[in-house]
């Protein structure tokens, strides 16, 4: 059965002289009780949709199409392999460190029940000058995009309590094929895959949609 690990936050953001913002959040640690997940609000506007997690720069990351972010310790497991580091649970900055579940290949829309909540899956993770700098790790940004294990993102369709331990149900699975992996290439290495991705509807975040709409309009244009 599909569990959550750990559920991690950041109880207060870090000073991070390599951020736009000076500061971070990436550095999540796990919890031993339940909190609460909701949904946060317009990105921008907002932080995370995890009670009690600090977010640095709220233009890049939170609101309610990234409220919470998700990491296979499978994942974790393979990168400890190939860096040769000890990698704990919300080392990659994710919410929630989850074991049994592929979240490569969930489709975006998918719908997740944990604890007293359901989680939609929305977006990979595209990494960024934080997340390498974080890890010390040189070529990261290059490293992570070409091996395919973003993670996901998800909004909170209904608020409710997510505790370690606690099993992970899908409810839905959409009918179309855009997965996470498949979005992930999309935005960094395979633009021609963009117009695809909305198949999936209001499930991918506003932004993204904009930006096809616009790649679109320009190819009409040329």
């Amino acid at each position: 059965m599909p569990v959550v690990l750990s559920l991690n936050i950041a109880s207060r953001t870090t000073p991070a002289d390599y951020t736009r913002t000076g500061v971070t959040g990436i550095d999540k640690r796990p919890v031993d009780g339940a909190l609460e997940v909701s949904p946060p609000g317009p990105k921008g506007s907002s932080g995370s949709g995890v009670a009690g997690d600090a977010i640095g720069d709220w233009s890049a990351h939170g609101g309610d199409h990234q409220a919470v972010y998700g990491y296979a310790r499978e994942d974790l497991d393979w990168w400890q392999t190939e860096l040769g580091v000890d990698l704990h649970n919300g080392q990659f900055g994710e919410n929630l460190t989850t074991q049994g579940i592929d979240q490569t290949n969930a489709l975006v829309g998918e719908r997740w029940r944990i604890g007293t909540a359901v989680l939609e899956v929305t977006a990979p993770r595209i990494p960024c000058r934080t997340f390498a700098e974080f890890l010390a790790q040189r070529g990261w940004v290059k490293r992570f995009t070409q091996v395919n294990r973003p993670g996901a993102y998800f909004r909170v369709l209904e608020a409710g309590r997510i505790a370690p331990g606690d099993e992970i149900t899908v409810l839905h699975r959409p009918d179309h094929d855009v997965t996470v992996e498949l979005f992930f290439r999309a935005l960094t290495t395979e633009a021609d895959l963009l117009p695809r991705l909305l198949e999936a509807g209001d499930s991918v975040p506003p932004e993204v949609i904009e930006l096809v709409h616009k790649r679109n309009a320009v190819q009409l244009d040329s």
